[in-house]
C-alpha cells in the first residue's frame, strides 16, 4: 500500500489541473533587499566576514493568535538563477495574483537569491576563486538566518522549490523539521548527484576551466571557449526534445535556435559564478535522512525532464522513506517543457493547492 504515496498523473486530470490553476490579475509590487550575516563559517570550514543574503517579498506576513507566522511562504530557484526569475509571467502571473494558488493578498511570499547566485555574494563580486566552496547545507542555512533574523520569520506555511531549490527543499525538511507545515519539491530527487547528473555537471565545469583563457579563474573578460563549450551540456540538461523539434523542426531552425540559446546563456553566466553552482551539489544527499522529514511533502517532477529521468524509478523507491511523502510524475504533454515544467504553476498548481488545503490547521 505504502507505494500508493507515488502517483503518475492522468491526461485527463492534468487537463483539469490547468484550467484550475490558472488566474489573471496583479499581485503587489515585490520589495527587494539585502540581509548582512557576519563571519558566516561554510561547512568546508572557510570563513567569510560578511555575507550578503539578497532576497524579495511579496505581501504582507502575517501571524496567528499565538504570534507565530502562519502565511509565508519560502520558494527557491534553480542552479545559476535567481529568486528573481519567479516574477515570470509564467510563475508569478499564475500563481500570485488574486486566486492564484499563491496569492500574494493571502501568502507572504520570501524569494531569496542563493549564495552565489543573482545579488547575494558570489565569486565574481571580487574573490573569484577564492570565495569559500559553499554547498547546499550552507545555501539552506543562509536561508534559514534571512527568516528567522532578517524577516521575523519563525514558521513557514510552505517550503518550495525548483530544480536546486527543490533539492534545497528536501534539505529543508530534514534540518529543520518542524519549521514548515508542507514542503513541495518541483523537479528534484532525494539522492546523491551521479550518474549522468554528475558527469554532465563535471563537463560544465570542466570545460570553462580547460580554457586556457580562463587562467585559473583570473580572466579579465570571458573566457568564450570554454564558456561556450559549457553551454552544450548545460542545453542538453534543460532541454526537452518534444518542445525543441516543434520550435526547431528544420536544420535551419535548429541551428539558429542552438545559437540563440548559447547566446543566452554565455550572456548572462559568469564562468566562476558557473563552476561553483554546479559544484555545490558535490555533496548533496537526502538520503540517508528521508525518515527525519516530518512535513508533509508531495514532490512533482515531469517525464521529460532530462535532469531526472522517471526510467530511472529513483523517486519511486525513495519517497516511501518519506513518513508523510507522496510522488507525481507529469506525464508529457503539449504544455510541459521539459526541466522547465517546474515553473509553470498553470501545469502543478491543482497539486500545490491540494496540498495546501490537505496541511491547513
Amino acid at each position: 500500500m505504502r507505494m500508493l504515496k507515488f502517483v503518475v498523473t492522468p491526461l485527463y486530470a492534468l487537463a483539469v489541473l490547468i484550467g484550475s490553476a490558472f488566474a489573471e490579475g496583479t499581485y503587489p509590487a515585490p520589495v527587494d533587499g539585502d540581509f548582512m550575516v557576519k563571519d558566516f563559517t561554510f561547512a568546508s570550514g572557510e570563513t567569510i566576514d560578511e555575507l550578503r543574503i539578497h532576497y524579495r517579498t511579496i505581501g504582507t506576513l502575517k501571524r496567528d493568535a499565538s504570534g507565530r507566522a502562519d502565511n509565508a511562504v519560502l520558494i527557491t530557484h534553480g542552479t545559476t538563477g535567481s529568486g528573481g526569475s519567479f516574477l515570470s509571467e509564467n510563475f508569478a502571473g499564475v500563481a500570485f495574483v488574486p486566486g492564484g494558488v499563491l496569492d500574494a493578498e493571502e501568502y507572504f511570499i520570501i524569494l531569496p537569491d542563493g549564495i552565489g547566485h543573482g545579488k547575494s555574494s558570489k565569486p565574481s563580486d571580487g574573490l573569484r576563486m577564492g570565495f569559500p566552496k559553499y554547498n547546499y547545507d550552507d545555501m539552506v542555512r543562509a536561508q534559514y538566518l534571512l527568516l528567522t533574523q532578517g524577516l521575523g520569520v519563525d514558521h513557514l506555511r510552505l517550503a518550495m522549490g525548483t530544480s536546486m531549490g527543490g533539492m534545497h527543499s528536501w534539505v529543508w525538511g530534514y534540518t529543520y523539521p518542524e519549521f514548515m507545515d508542507a514542503l513541495m519539491p518541483l523537479a528534484s530527487l532525494p539522492v546523491e548527484i551521479a550518474g549522468r547528473n554528475r558527469m554532465t555537471r563535471k563537463m560544465i565545469i570542466d570545460a570553462i576551466m580547460a580554457d586556457p583563457a580562463w587562467d585559473d579563474g583570473n580572466y579579465e573578460e570571458k573566457p568564450m571557449l570554454g564558456l561556450t563549450a559549457a553551454t552544450y551540456p548545460l542545453i542538453f540538461m534543460v532541454s526537452s526534445p518534444l518542445q525543441y523539434q516543434l520550435r526547431a523542426p528544420t536544420r535551419e531552425a535548429s541551428e539558429d535556435y542552438l545559437q540563440s540559446l548559447v547566446d543566452r546563456f554565455t550572456g548572462y553566466l559568469d564562468p566562476n559564478d558557473t563552476i561553483y553552482a554546479f559544484d555545490a551539489s558535490r555533496d548533496y544527499n537526502p538520503a540517508p535522512h528521508l525518515s527525519k522529514i516530518t512535513a508533509p511533502l508531495l514532490a512533482i517532477n515531469s517525464a521529460d525532464d532530462q535532469v531526472n529521468p522517471p526510467e530511472q524509478m529513483i523517486l519511486e523507491r525513495e519517497i516511501i522513506k518519506v513518513p508523510n511523502g507522496r510522488a507525481i510524475v507529469l506525464p508529457i504533454t503539449s504544455e510541459t517543457v521539459g526541466h522547465g515544467t517546474h515553473s509553470r504553476p498553470a501545469i502543478w498548481g491543482g497539486h500545490l493547492r491540494a496540498l495546501l488545503e490537505a496541511t491547513e490547521k
